[in-house]
């Protein structure tokens, strides 16, 4: 596996990257905005992306978006009709859309539209029924990673300006070591993903879903620690409705609860 980004996902990371910049959340008062949701739907919508996989589009390709939009905490459906999509593709027909789509557990409704076990999985074959079980897990992963590096920016930015005894927080060991050990868990989480995501379609189907399964684990473990590192170095304020940090968090664990993953059900060790 080349873990390195071929020139056009780079340039998909970075346009999903300005997207979730420019209209996602900056604070929780803009979850409650109808008109930046408005137009964020509107550009979601038109970029395409939500049937990256009837485009061809491969696992990593899928799981790059999904990191920058957890990453902004984008608050429209991706995950729900991306993989929706990556079914319709293997049934080789369109889907009917539901009247109402299930309302999505966190703030930003990231899981909006989510069906964890869609009728139609009974019409596919075992293999294409795994192969769609890997690439959800690759996707709700990414995304967990990308609200996990989100948290730790909020983290970060907060402790190059919030200053104590004269002096910025960051400046201070204490703060700065937890900073520097999310950021391991967070590479090390970027690895998994990635190498799951490029699972979905390189590997066997067995090894496919035990690599989804790691990356699950593996990243939300990380994330949760990541979102509470970030919520510690907030202080008092990260334990406020108005800190973004508390947000990142319930992203990660209602992502996380989705097609969950047990250690019993893997194969290889994992402690």
């Amino acid at each position: 596996m080349d873990v390195r980004l071929t020139s056009e996902q780079q340039q998909l990371r970075d346009a999903a990257a300005k997207l979730a910049d420019d209209l996602g959340p900056g604070s929780v008062a803009d979850l409650d905005d109808d008109g930046r949701a408005a137009r964020l739907e509107k550009t979601v919508a038109s970029t395409g992306w939500r049937s990256l996989r009837s485009d061809e589009a491969s696992g990593v390709e899928v799981a790059i978006v999904a990191e920058e939009f957890g990453r902004g905490l984008v608050d429209v459906p991706f995950l729900g009709p991306v993989l929706a999509d990556d079914l319709q593709r293997r049934l080789g027909r369109e889907l009917a859309s539901p009247d109402t789509a299930p309302a999505s557990v966190d703030l930003t409704g990231s899981l909006a539209g989510v069906d964890e076990s869609p009728t139609e999985l009974a019409e596919l074959s075992g293999e294409d029924r795994e192969r769609w079980y890997a690439l959800a897990l690759a996707a709700t992963t990414a995304d967990i990673v990308g609200a996990a590096r989100g948290a730790h920016s909020l983290a970060c930015e907060y402790a190059k300006v919030r200053e104590q005894y004269g002096s910025t927080i960051g400046s201070y060991q204490a703060v700065a070591h937890l900073l520097a050990e999310s950021l391991a868990l967070i590479e090390g989480a970027i690895s998994v993903s990635r190498h799951a995501a490029w699972a979905v379609d390189e590997l066997p189907v067995t090894e496919a879903v035990e690599a989804g399964r790691v990356a699950k684990i593996y990243c939300a473990r990380s994330a949760l620690t990541v979102c509470e590192t970030s919520i510690q170095v907030h202080g008092g304020i990260g334990n406020t409705w108005e800190c973004l940090a508390h947000v990142y968090l319930r992203r990660v664990l209602a992502a996380t609860e989705a097609w969950p993953v047990k250690l019993e059900e893997l194969t290889i060790g994992l402690s």
